[in-house]
């Protein structure tokens, strides 16, 4: 199990890896990873929200050109025990323009040391993606 961290760690560590972007904690709150967790939080401490949930759901864009193009979302589960965060699993999916589910990939297990990094991710879920790394691949075994 992964040493827990303070928000500020947990977020500089998943910022470093390229999750730059903005998310929405518990499907509200939108802004920069640690904005987006800390506006919920203080929502719940100021009794706006309840108790904090010790499961956080986060979500974002990891890839976006533009609302008639593919995307690409994640949504991350944060365990949260006594001010201390760490990565439980992630979801990444490619959707189309409609929002139709085109390619996903589910990751368990993970820490915010061992996930991958968002350029990864999105080539986990991306067939361009993949299909060049095949092709560099063969060249140099060739």
């Amino acid at each position: 199990m992964e040493a827990l961290s303070d928000l500020s760690t947990f977020t500089q560590t998943l910022t470093a890896k390229g999750y730059n972007g903005y998310f929405h904690t518990q499907g509200a709150y939108a802004g920069k990873l640690k904005e987006s967790i800390s506006e919920y939080l203080e929502n719940c401490r100021n009794g706006k929200e309840g108790e904090p949930k010790p499961e956080l759901l986060l979500t974002g864009y990891l890839q976006w050109a533009g609302e008639d193009k593919p995307r690409v979302e994640c949504t991350l589960w944060v365990k949260h025990l006594n001010g201390k965060f760490f990565l439980d699993k992630m979801e990444i999916a490619r959707k189309d323009r409609f929002g139709q589910l085109l390619k996903q990939s589910k990751l368990t297990d993970l820490s915010a040391m061992t996930i991958p990094s968002a350029m990864e991710a999105i080539a986990m879920v991306s067939d361009a993606q993949k299909q060049k790394a095949v092709q560099s691949s063969r060249r140099f075994k060739l």
